[in-house]
């Protein structure tokens, strides 16, 4: 897709202008209730919705195609993210009615880098062909990782802060305390971050870990660099809301990991035929419906499954407390 400088510019300015409304509408700090982060999950998905569509009305089919594949991979990615937000939160012991003010700095934190990381790999990918195979064995190998875990079946571990973020605390300091949406106060003459700040850089600066896997993933349905930003920026900000709609849904989703590997791994072999393909050996290269296919089938499958497991969890621990409260009874 050849996009010029003043579409580039205009997009910016677009998604700047739609975070800004997002802003000023919940700048005071509040309890978001369901409704409302229903209302605002909805208006993220039709305005990315929309973006799609004016691709393809614009005559870029393909490039509509690769939008939507590349926004539903990183959208089903950024939800599993949010159990590790949920436990930053936790961690840092914050506010109920701050954690929609932590939410919109940590990610737009996280899209300025995520733009960086971008631009990188885009660079890297327009001078050397071969990064295709490393970002497919990346690939694979996080789907055989988290196929990994998901079979052990281990506890939630805490969430322990990177080096980057203790290294920033360490030098500018950190208030014992809260003070409403203040980012700096000072205390015996310096200024100091509160943990307000600590933790919106913790948002943002995890998120460039998951980035990781997710940057590769989209590079493996397309290698444009305008629908790679716009397909993760429509993504990332809808993650606000998202966060408090289904917070207390993400535990149902217990096959989630499964079908995150799953589409992991079916990009990362999309890159390493391309790859192949690239180098002039006739392989076969699988086309952007049919990715679009695998992944929103994968993630059809995987909802329907999570939530029939979890439903004959909470039979099964129901049926099991029932049997404990008549023991209990009969020993009394």
């Amino acid at each position: 897709m050849d996009v010029s400088m003043t579409l580039w510019v205009t997009t910016v300015l677009g998604l700047c202008a739609l975070i800004a409304v997002d802003f000023f509408i919940g700048r005071k700090p509040h309890d978001v209730s369901i409704k409302e982060a229903g209302i605002w999950t909805i208006v993220w998905i039709v305005l990315a919705a929309l973006f799609g569509l004016g691709l393809l009305v614009a005559g870029e089919s393909q490039a509509s195609g690769e939008f939507f594949a590349g926004f539903i991979t990183e959208k089903s990615l950024s939800v599993d993210n949010l159990f590790v937000f949920i436990l930053i939160m936790a961690k840092f012991s914050v506010p109920s009615h701050l954690q929609q003010r932590v939410l919109l700095f940590g990610v737009l934190i996280a899209l300025v880098l995520r733009a960086i990381f971008i631009a990188a790999g885009a660079a890297v990918i327009a001078n050397f062909s071969w990064v295709f195979y490393i970002f497919g064995a990346f690939l694979i190998y996080t789907a055989w990782k988290l196929i990994q875990e998901a079979r052990a079946d281990e506890e939630e571990e805490d969430w322990e802060e990177n080096r980057l973020l203790k290294s920033i605390e360490k030098k500018f300091g950190v208030s014992d305390r809260y003070e409403g949406t203040k980012l700096f106060v000072k205390k015996n003459g310096k200024k100091i971050m509160t943990p307000l700040m600590v933790v919106m850089l913790a948002i943002g600066t995890t998120d460039v870990l998951f980035a990781m896997d997710s940057i590769p993933a989209i590079f493996g349905l397309t290698q444009d660099p305008y629908i790679v930003f716009t397909a993760n920026a429509f993504a990332l900000m809808g993650l606000r809301q998202l966060y408090f709609l289904i917070g207390g849904l993400l535990r149902k989703l217990v096959h989630l990991s499964y079908g995150l590997s799953v589409i992991l791994g079916f990009i990362g072999v999309k890159l390493v035929l391309h790859a192949l393909h690239e180098n002039g050996v006739h392989v076969p290269e699988i086309s952007i419906p049919v990715s679009l296919g695998v992944i929103c089938g994968v993630l059809v499958i995987t909802t329907i499954t999570s939530l029939i497991a979890s439903k004959k969890q909470e039979q099964q621990a129901a049926a099991e407390a029932g049997d404990d409260a008549r023991k209990d009874s009969v020993e009394a």
